[in-house]
């Protein structure tokens, strides 16, 4: 596999965080000189190519992965679609915790999910259920995420305080896919830390809406 092919595979699954030069170094072992030509190669292929949809954007000190401004309307159609017919279970899972735990990282989703969770982020983001709230303080400055106004409009609530227990929620979606296992994975990774070993997940959630109302 080709060093751009190892980089472009780093920008898709970082998403709309991004990566810097000193990370693609780190991750594919070559040089910070080395890298900057592969991506400045990689932007410059993909601006040639009139058939290809991505871009690369330099955003601070970060590189991001994204579509060329010609893909927008189509973009912004899908965006605006139903909602019960493009919201993953993935999505679902990480938008459960977002809701209760925000503001949250994606590393912090992550480690409650158990598996990446980019790109459930970018279909949140582009559906506008959730949002950036700034960075976090320390390595790589991660970006925090929390609910819109739209997500607040969606589940009826005028304050966090009035956020649905996690049974309703489950209610609210439960024609349009399975959510059980996600909700028992996540009891059982609470279940692993000692801090949450008499609490069951509902008991765990109420809290977290408790901790809200305060």
């Amino acid at each position: 596999m080709s060093l751009q092919s190892k980089i472009e595979a780093l920008l898709f699954v970082v998403g709309q965080e991004g990566i810097s030069i000193d990370e693609l170094a780190y991750y594919t072992h070559q040089p910070t000189n080395v890298i900057y030509e592969e991506i400045e190669q990689l932007s410059q292929k993909y601006l040639a190519d009139a058939q290809c949809a991505l871009n690369i954007l330099e955003v601070g000190t970060h590189y991001v992965l994204t579509t060329k401004k010609e893909m927008a309307d189509l973009l912004k159609t899908y965006a605006q679609s139903s909602l019960s017919h493009n919201l993953s279970q993935a999505a679902l899972e990480s938008l459960s915790i977002i809701a209760y735990k925000q503001p949250i990282t994606r590393v912090e989703i992550d480690d409650i999910r158990g598996v990446q969770s980019s790109g459930s982020l970018q279909k949140l983001l582009a559906r506008n259920l959730i949002e950036e709230r700034g960075r976090m303080d320390g390595p790589g400055r991660p970006i925090l995420y929390g609910t819109t106004n739209y997500f607040m409009n969606y589940f009826g609530l005028e304050s966090l305080d009035q956020l649905p227990s996690i049974d309703e929620m489950e209610k609210e979606f439960a024609d349009d896919m399975p959510t059980d296992l996600f909700f028992d994975k996540l009891k059982e990774e609470l279940n692993d830390q000692d801090a949450f070993d008499s609490h069951d997940l509902t008991d765990y959630l109420n809290e977290q809406q408790d901790e809200i109302s305060e």
